[in-house]
């Protein structure tokens, strides 16, 4: 026969269990309560995150389609209108309705452009490495806005010098590129400011994104990284006086010659000078690759449709709201800007790849991407 105690003690544990079982019970039904509501909630944000994304887009959308109304009479000078580029910017923006002032760098140049244009347009001699032309060109410009100030400047030049390894250039081959495309740029736009900021208008560099990175030797990169640098600074400087600066990242481009041609051209007045230790130490078949290089990227990023380019500065010129910075062709949106902001690792591996290597390195083949 089972005593009291015993089942006493049966009772009081079978009433524990119970307890503790429904005490579970309710654990996990706030459990459940509470993730469902945590759920709700994040479905809610979700929705929020994603709605203001899209308001974004739509604003912005709306925002960049707004345009400066009356541009008939708002004058627009143009650098480097000797240029393909240049020259079919000034066509199209003297359509536009623009009084269009066009720099060229040879009487031949201006002679032609004034050939196919009304009177609306008028051309000036410019020479950007002597500071004498640009005060001259700048004086002209003053005479024709006639006290209403300059509404746009769009800055435009490459100098000559060949581009190739760093111990076969001279300092002269420096010079002859950043006179021109860097500090002859900021000359004639420090000097153009009063009448920028008298007009309230706007400066558009155009800039080649292969600046973007330096991997051959030469003034152009160093003028590209110059023209970032000061179009950046002059952008936060001028914003206090109504001024807008654009920088426009443009590919590689037709420019209506035939640039591998002038590419080995310069290469090889260039590989003709160097004394016999540095050629050595290059070898002759590193020459030959390296032009091959050349030609083979000419070939495959080169781009001839330069409307891309020109959508890009008629934007930044007659928007209401002009962007900071532009990319116009499909090897400045990706190839060039992945290249800039990719690890140093990753970027300097590829473009090892696409150049051949010196004899002297002890690494005789091609890059092998040169002939993809």
């Amino acid at each position: 026969m089972t005593s009291p105690s015993r089942i006493n003690s049966g009772r009081r544990l079978q009433q524990s269990k119970t307890h503790h079982g429904a005490q579970h019970r309710t654990s996990m039904c706030y459990r459940r309560k509470s993730t469902g509501a945590w759920g709700q909630l994040g479905d809610s944000l979700r929705v929020a995150i994603l709605a203001s994304i899209l308001s974004l887009i739509i604003y912005w959308l709306i925002r960049d389609s707004h345009r400066v109304r009356n541009l008939s009479g708002k004058h627009v000078f143009i650098t480097g209108c000797d240029t393909r580029l240049g020259n079919s910017l000034a066509k199209w923006l003297e359509k536009r309705g623009f009084c269009v002032i066009a720099a060229c760098a040879t009487e031949k140049g201006g002679q032609e452009l004034r050939s196919c244009s009304s009177l609306s347009l008028k051309t000036v001699n410019l020479n950007l490495a002597d500071s004498n032309s640009i005060a001259r060109a700048v004086m002209f410009v003053t005479e024709e806005t006639a006290g209403k100030g300059l509404f746009g400047l769009v800055s435009h030049a490459e100098g000559r010098a060949p581009v190739a390894p760093t111990d076969w250039l001279r300092i002269e081959d420096f010079h002859s590129v950043m006179d021109v495309s860097l500090l002859g740029l900021i000359e004639i736009t420090v000097k153009l400011l009063p009448l920028l900021k008298k007009a309230k208008g706007r400066v558009v560099n155009l800039i080649n994104a292969k600046g973007l990175m330096a991997f051959v030797g030469g003034g152009y990169r160093l003028s590209t990284w110059g023209m970032e640098a000061f179009s950046n600074t002059l952008r936060i400087e001028m914003q206090h006086f109504g001024v807008k600066v654009s920088i426009v990242e443009h590919g590689f481009f037709n420019a209506g010659v035939d640039n591998s041609d002038v590419i080995e051209k310069r290469l090889l007045q260039v590989w003709d000078r160097l004394t016999p230790e540095i050629r050595d130490s290059y070898g002759e078949k590193y020459f030959v690759e390296y032009i091959k290089a050349q030609r083979s990227s000419a070939k495959k990023l080169c781009d001839s449709d330069i409307s891309k380019v020109i959508k890009c500065m008629e934007h930044a010129l007659i928007a209401k709201y002009p962007r900071i910075r532009y990319g116009a062709g499909w090897d400045a949106k990706f190839f060039w800007l992945f290249l800039s902001y990719a690890p140093s690792c990753l970027s300097d591996m590829l473009l090892w790849m696409m150049f051949p290597a010196p004899a002297a390195s002890g690494r005789s083949v091609p890059g092998v991407l040169i002939n993809i």
